[in-house]
């Protein structure tokens, strides 16, 4: 079945290191993260004897796994690739080395597990059992400064990553827009982040600054620009959208629409939405939409039956679990006279 999302990457960088939201894919995945992969399999001698050095090939030798890196994801010299020094990883007797492929500015960061020895590589996720399994995820979704619509402290946070120019993001943003608040009233908080995919979308984050600009003015306008830019995604190019967003903003009462011209003239949001990009590069999403509920990621079109499935599991989940959700700010500790003021909160950081 064809994989319903934009990206940039080509396909061997596609649909690497995303985390399951079905059953059938994390039987797939759970396997893979369990398989060693023997490098004594390396090299054009395709054997496990000795390298043309004499020396058994090692993991550990940048040169011995970017080839065989390249073999196994069929990556050509169109792609980049760059390999980190190892770090001290969580399995006892591996070290973590992380592999990014690149193209343009669009990349993609593969984690192994590599053996002391450097003989074994395993690719996958290490999960703690102590800790909420989207932990990872979790610490790195920041939603400060993020549009967002629902009820804040609600049990289910929703982080979707969109370009305004990505057509499988129009049916996402419709699929939430007519289910999501109405279904789930006070039970989801949803935020929205730019992602624009520029190797292939021109005129993506142009819009995704116009909607910072929009933000800075009216959070509900904000929405209102959301939904108007999807529905006219076909009728924008980079040479008209200047003149197609000042035309919408005439209309908007609550927008002055030359502070908005300034605003998007100046490129006074861009640093904005540079940052957003930079927090979706640091999560490894590659393609758009991608979602995450309650740091699950969720990185192609989902339909609506399926994502609610999601969702409920969730909302039931957090009535004893309490490791995610949204951030109310709420303090759940009293604070008694003379004690220190303290405060706990739980879910997505809304600083930071």
């Amino acid at each position: 079945m064809a994989r319903l999302a934009c990206s940039a990457l080509p396909y061997a960088l596609q649909s690497r290191g995303g985390r399951p939201y079905n059953g059938k894919s994390m039987l797939r995945k759970l396997s893979l993260s369990l398989a060693a992969v023997c490098l004594g399999a390396y090299g054009q001698t395709q054997t496990a004897t000795k390298g043309a050095s004499g020396q058994t090939p090692s993991a550990l030798d940048k040169a011995t796994l970017e080839a065989y890196v390249r073999h196994m994801y069929v990556m050509d010299s169109r792609i980049g690739v760059q390999i980190s020094d190892p770090k001290p990883d969580e399995i006892p007797g591996f070290s973590e080395v992380t592999v990014r492929a690149s193209v343009g500015l669009q990349s993609q960061d593969i984690v192994f597990h590599i053996s002391k020895d450097g003989k074994k590589i395993v690719q996958g996720v290490v999960f703690d059992i102590s800790r909420n399994p989207f932990q990872a995820e979790l610490d790195k979704l920041k939603t400060e400064g993020a549009p967002g619509e629902g009820t804040s402290g609600a049990p289910v946070a929703i982080v979707e990553f969109s370009d305004f120019e990505c057509p499988y993001c129009k049916e996402e943003a419709k699929l939430l827009h007519d289910n999501l608040l109405t279904t789930y009233p006070t039970q989801v908080k949803l935020y929205f982040k730019e992602f624009p995919l520029e190797a292939v979308h021109p005129w993506a984050k142009g819009a995704a600054m116009a909607a910072r600009c929009v933000q800075r003015q009216d959070l509900g306008a904000f929405w209102a620009y959301h939904d108007w830019i999807f529905a006219h995604q076909d009728q924008i190019t980079p040479d008209n959208l200047r003149d197609q967003v000042m035309d919408w903003a005439k209309g908007q009462s609550q927008i002055d629409a030359m502070k908005l011209g300034q605003c998007m003239d100046n490129k006074l949001t861009e640093a904005e939405v540079d940052k957003t990009v930079a927090q979706g590069r640091d999560l490894a999403i590659n393609s758009t939409p991608t979602l995450f509920v309650n740091g699950r990621r969720i990185d192609k079109a989902i339909d609506w039956p399926t994502l609610k499935s999601i969702i409920d599991f969730e909302v039931e989940y957090q009535k004893t679990a309490h490791d995610a959700g949204d951030d109310c700010g709420c303090d759940l500790k009293l604070n008694l006279p003379g004690q220190p003021a303290s405060k706990t909160t739980l879910g997505l950081p809304t600083q930071k």
